[in-house]
């Protein structure tokens, strides 16, 4: 069970799984696109946000297995996010069904911040390995953090295009209130070694 657990087949089979009935959905009705728009969305977005949450769960609980072993796994999550938001824009597109629509739509908030944070995730999601790592050394880190933007702009893109503020505070409170206290300590830490200099 502990090797299976340790797999990472097994991992990306856990995180393929919500996908898979709505590929089978998609290829026999094409005409249910529009009701896989909302959770390919919300799938992109949890694991995105499961990825953000580690680093700082890990500075409250540093002695945390099952942090660990999703630490290990990180990067899985945040290609699991940017691969369900091309089944999102895959799935948008099928329900548009032409080009004129989507252009007439463009302007709109909850519209241009989608397209917006996927396009940042375009090359996040590219870079995602370790060749690309090696590559691009310490600018691999930086171009990493344009993930926050990425966050910021999905909040709005779900909020808007919903006209609905609670679903999407739900998901992204626990996210917002872990990375402010990251900041805090951060800035507490550096408070403290300035005034010990």
């Amino acid at each position: 069970m502990k090797s299976i657990l340790s797999s990472r087949y097994f991992f990306w089979a856990l995180l393929a799984l919500p996908a898979l009935p709505m590929m089978i959905t998609l290829s026999s009705d094409p005409g249910a696109a529009e009701g896989l728009l909302h959770p390919t969305g919300e799938f992109s977005a949890r694991f995105m946000i499961i990825a953000m949450m580690i680093t700082p769960l890990r500075m409250i609980f540093p002695k945390a297995g099952w942090l660990n072993w999703l630490m290990r796994r990180r990067r899985a999550l945040g290609v699991a996010a940017f691969l369900y938001a091309v089944l999102h824009l895959v799935v948008y597109v099928m329900e548009k069904g032409a080009l004129a629509p989507m252009l007439a739509e463009f302007m709109e908030l909850g519209i241009w911040t989608g397209w917006l944070a996927f396009a940042i995730f375009v090359p996040l999601g590219l870079t995602s390995n370790n060749i690309s790592q090696r590559w691009l050394l310490k600018k691999w880190k930086t171009l990493q953090r344009f993930v926050y933007p990425a966050a910021v702009l999905t909040l709005v893109h779900w909020i808007f295009v919903h006209d609905n503020l609670g679903p999407a505070l739900v998901n992204f409170l626990p996210l917002a209130a872990l990375e402010a206290w990251r900041i805090w300590k951060n800035l507490s830490g550096r408070t403290a070694q300035g005034v010990a200099a």
